[in-house]
């Protein structure tokens, strides 16, 4: 028997959890050891493992790894309970509230030293790798980071292929075990893209485990590195991160004192846990403007849908190529299709003033659109030089006549190195011109040649676009960037991101009916979507005969989409002879905010439903929107989120009883209500559809007449 015991000891692994660390409320624990050398972590949640023990560190180039050899030098346990405030968000205050564990760590025989930091909040846990200032540790290369995230079964997953350059792919809904026989098909078309394995994902990727818990990996504060992707080891169901790679294959270049971004792991028994969660928003650093004053959330229309549908042109001529300051449009034939014209965007000025909305973007109105796309140019656009038939000056002068902003937009065509040539003359242009935000868009391969779009290269510039754009007190809107990770926490001008399978794809083809239950549990756990709701005319051939495509949901689920795809930053997307059709469903667009102090999530469950009830920052008025999957269902709500004694009407834009996003997707009924905090209501939500609800306060004597909930 004694011998037994020693031979047992031995083939033990050297494991012992030297450090534990509970979140606040003590319902997360976290426990680090190093096992033979190697850092390892694992995640509970009220007793139940999240995370199994799992493995960190990095792979290096033409070094060392830092993997394995280590031992604990010193840990450091403390505390931090904040509140603050954000410029603007879903809500007025966010707590940041978390216990800290700082490991620091040597390894043996090239005395490196590393530091691992965690920060368990009571809704999950975040970590990073920080590298202290030393003598023999300086300048070193990631050849990949080698962060684990071991699950403890097969769960069901909402996931998006891993790519280095697009997140503009539709969500598959499967068990963990089943993304290495759907990734063919999940990877679908996409100007610029480069999927790199059968098993990798995106984050966020949403989870659920047979035991009902939903987990949520992400990343936080994305600074000086790659984007992490997630492989999957599909045989023992462990996640390792995967780092998109520069030209020649390396991941980041490093240069102590420096850290990593923070890795986070979101989990509750909660589904509606995770979409409130602040993680993501309290890893980053604090607000680096002392005057945010020009940073105001803004409603928009456009001259863009048009374009996206083939209804009109970007381009003012048909040309075969262009050359900048060569080509000489005043002898070129208009092609009669251009939407940027002077008297088309003075229409679309008109109809903004007209319905209080604050600016309309204009694309198409600069030159070289012509030749813009899959060229490999690189001096692509100027990014200042009009088109004939549009007057910078006069449009400047005609939109402030009538209290309204042009949005500049800015496509790079992935020309980055052009773009940060033009950058200063560009913000300038649009100071000079009474524009105070830009919507930027990098389609197409990106240039330098060999980089891609979530390379450390590229993570660099769309933060320095951030940055350079606040110095002319610019607000941006970043399409087809990284995805975000909270960094508008620090740089609130940076309104929204596309960074995602947005409406552009309705025109497309059209998304997935359950598209919009999802993309709050995945893409904007980092952020705000500019997804550009608000289409009524879901049959696109209305507006190019030679379009088939057709938008999968009905008018009051494009209603809802105001409330659930949170941003400061919201579209109404469609036409305005459309609007004009509608113009009592319109309304919900002019009244709902774009700016919260309380946020609430009514129901949840990811792929099926989502409804949320917000606040607005500016008034006691309530709004509360539902996205519906592809199957009819009721919902059910409480309206017990309101102030008690005080009344309210509560108008209701829902599915007509025969509605469907294909049969009949301009079925609505709209009613109201005499509501209070006591009560509730049931609403039956068709196929692809949902609703979305105004509640103004009132005086009682403003109810008569009005039935009461």
């Amino acid at each position: 028997m004694k011998k037994l015991i020693i031979l047992l000891f031995l083939i033990l692994p050297a494991i012992s959890w030297a450090q534990e660390l509970k979140s606040p409320n003590e319902n997360f624990n976290l426990k680090f050891s190093i096992e033979d050398g190697k850092p390892t972590y694992q995640l509970e949640l009220d007793g139940l493992q999240i995370v199994k023990p799992s493995s960190l560190g990095l792979e290096l180039v033409d070094d060392e790894d830092l993997i394995s050899g280590f031992e604990i030098v010193e840990t450091k346990n403390s505390s931090y309970d904040n509140t603050w405030e954000p410029v603007w968000g879903e809500s007025s205050k966010i707590r940041n509230h978390y216990n800290e564990l700082l490991v620091s760590l040597k390894q043996s025989e090239t005395n490196r030293l590393m530091n691992i930091r965690f920060r368990l909040f009571n809704d999950g846990l975040g970590f990073r790798y920080e590298f202290p200032q030393q003598d023999n540790f300086t300048y070193f290369v990631v050849k990949e980071e080698k962060t684990q995230f071991a699950m403890t079964g097969d769960h069901k997953a909402w996931w998006i292929a891993g790519d280095y350059d697009t997140q503009e792919y539709d969500y598959t809904t499967s068990k963990l075990s089943e993304i290495r026989r759907l990734m063919e098909k999940a990877v679908t078309p996409n100007v610029s893209q480069y999927a790199f394995s059968e098993t990798g994902v995106q984050t966020a990727l949403m989870m659920k485990s047979d035991d009902g818990i939903y987990i949520n990996l992400h990343e936080a504060a994305l600074v000086g590195y790659s984007a992490m992707h997630l492989e999957l080891d599909d045989e023992n169901m462990v996640f390792t991160s995967h780092l998109t790679p520069d030209a020649i294959g390396n991941k980041a270049y490093m240069q102590a004192p420096t850290h990593t971004p923070w890795r986070t792991v979101i989990a509750s028994k909660n589904a509606g846990d995770i979409l409130l969660s602040n993680i993501t928003l309290n890893l980053n650093e604090p607000l680096a403007y002392e005057d945010v004053s020009w940073i105001k959330p803004v409603k928009y229309v456009g001259v863009w849908w048009e374009m996206i549908t083939g209804k009109s042109s970007w381009a003012y001529a048909d040309l075969p190529g262009v050359k900048l300051g060569e080509t000489d449009y005043s002898k070129a034939q208009p092609n009669g299709r251009h939407g940027a014209t002077t008297e088309h965007v003075k229409e679309y000025i008109d109809f903004a003033a007209e319905h209080g909305f604050d600016q309309i973007l204009v694309e198409g109105w600069n030159q070289g659109w012509e030749d813009w796309f899959d060229k490999s140019k690189d001096y692509v656009f100027d990014f200042l030089t009009p088109y004939p038939d549009f007057d910078v000056v006069e449009l400047r002068d005609y939109a402030k006549s009538k209290g309204v902003r042009i949005m500049m937009h800015h496509e790079t065509s992935g020309a980055i190195r052009n773009y940060e040539r033009h950058m200063d003359k560009a913000y300038q242009f649009m100071i000079d011109n009474n524009y105070n935000a830009v919507k930027s868009g990098y389609v197409g391969d990106i240039i330098p040649r060999g980089e891609h779009h979530y390379g450390q290269w590229a993570v660099n510039h769309y933060l320095y676009a951030v940055k350079k754009a606040g110095e002319y007190g610019v607000m941006v809107n970043a399409h087809e960037a990284v995805r975000p990770t909270g960094l508008r926490r620090t740089y609130p001008n940076l309104l929204a991101n596309e960074s995602a399978r947005g409406t552009e794809y309705e025109a497309f083809g059209g998304n997935n009916v359950d598209h919009t239950t999802i993309l709050p549990f995945t893409r904007q756990i980092g952020g705000p979507m500019d997804y550009t709701p608000g289409i009524f005319e879901t049959d696109i051939s209305k507006l190019n005969p030679n379009n088939g495509s057709r938008v999968r949901t009905t008018i009051a689920r494009q209603l809802a989409l105001y409330v659930t795809m949170y941003s400061p930053l919201q579209m109404a997307a469609d036409l305005p002879e459309h609007y004009n059709q509608h113009l009592d469903a319109f309304q919900f667009i002019k009244d709902v905010p774009v700016d919260w102090s309380e946020s609430l999530v009514l129901e949840a469950e990811p792929g099926d439903f989502i409804t949320y009830a917000r606040k607005d920052k500016n008034s006691s008025n309530w709004f509360v929107g539902r996205t519906n999957d592809e199957e009819s269902r009721t919902s059910n709500i409480k309206f017990d989120f309101l102030e008690k004694g005080k009344s309210y009407i509560a108008t209701v834009y829902k599915d007509a009883e025969n509605a469907h996003w294909e049969k009949n997707p301009k079925a609505y009924e709209i009613e109201k209500y005499s509501v209070n905090n006591k009560s509730d209501i049931s609403i039956d939500c068709a196929p692809g559809g949902g609703y979305a609800i105004s509640i103004m306060e009132v005086d009682k004597s403003d109810l008569k007449g009005l039935e009461k909930l």
